[in-house]
């Protein structure tokens, strides 16, 4: 239990410093920051034109370089996103009425699916 309390507060001291950091990217368009992020088991990734970031507690960082989403064909641009990552690895983000976490009352406006080889992670995600 303690360790679950101490990756909860990790977690939230994580997307703090990534919403805090988000200044330092001010110089990349809104519409390619997110953040997603997922519960049991923890995870998150960061998205912006310098680099797609991934963490865990058992990955603490995994970058991999920017590529720019691919939209699903027909549809608003905003709707559908998907950062093929290197290797076997996707991020799947898609709009929705609100996701949420499970473990807060944040609502969000995407939903996540995040595919790392053979793992397959769901979660929530928001632009920053």
């Amino acid at each position: 239990m303690k360790t679950f309390i101490s990756y909860v507060a990790l977690l939230g001291l994580s997307a703090g410093l990534l919403i805090n950091s988000s200044s330092l990217l001010a110089g990349t368009p809104s519409s390619e920051k997110f953040i997603a992020l997922g519960t049991e088991p923890f995870w998150s990734v960061a998205v912006s034109q310098n680099g797609i970031v991934y963490s865990s507690p058992e990955v603490k960082k995994q970058t991999f370089p920017y590529v720019a989403p691919v939209k699903a064909e027909g549809r608003p641009a905003d709707l559908v996103r998907v950062y093929r990552l290197r290797g076997n690895n996707m991020l799947i983000l898609k709009k929705v009425s609100a996701c949420s976490d499970g473990m807060s009352d944040n609502k969000y406006l995407y939903s996540a699916v995040l595919i790392l080889g053979n793992k397959v992670l769901e979660g929530c995600a928001q632009k920053q």
